[in-house]
């Protein structure tokens, strides 16, 4: 599932607003990498821990040629799953039914008033277009051939 499937499976709950559910989506990540970035550590319980882990320089071997490289220090985002979580994952624990969307309902429509309408207007004949005359080609000129004589 991308993003765009995450937001059309939430508009439902936000009233059929692809929009608001995109705005919320968007809210939550920028929640969650801010924190992220920040050094703190994100939990949502029965699903998971968001947190950032520093990793130490190392040495590693090149694939291809087989020659050891050293490979820096650096920083990496990690996703710990809760035990609900994995238990759901895993087929131990049931999954309960989806929550149903809230539908608000919709508003009446107001009360039409009869309109006087304006007598309809002929419309007037679309003339054809006039057509255009096919344009004359010049006559072709003659070239003459100056023979050069020589001496």
């Amino acid at each position: 599932m991308n993003k765009a499937q995450f937001i059309a499976a939430l508009a439902p709950h936000f009233n059929g607003s692809k929009k608001e559910a995109a705005h919320a989506v968007d809210v939550v990540f920028d929640t969650i990498v801010r924190n992220m970035s920040a050094g703190n550590d994100v939990m949502i319980n029965d699903f998971g821990k968001f947190k950032k882990v520093d990793r130490k320089a190392r040495m590693g071997r090149n694939p291809f040629t087989g020659e050891t490289i050293k490979i820096k220090a650096s920083k990496k985002a990690r996703f710990l799953p809760a035990k609900a979580l994995k238990e759901i994952i895993a087929g131990d624990r049931k999954l309960g039914p989806a929550p149903k969307p809230e539908v608000k309902a919709a508003p009446k429509p107001a009360a039409k008033k009869a309109a006087k309408k304006a007598p309809a207007k002929k419309k007037a004949a679309k003339k054809a277009p006039a057509k255009k005359k096919a344009a004359k080609k010049a006559p072709a000129r003659k070239v003459k051939k100056v023979a050069k004589k020589r001496k």
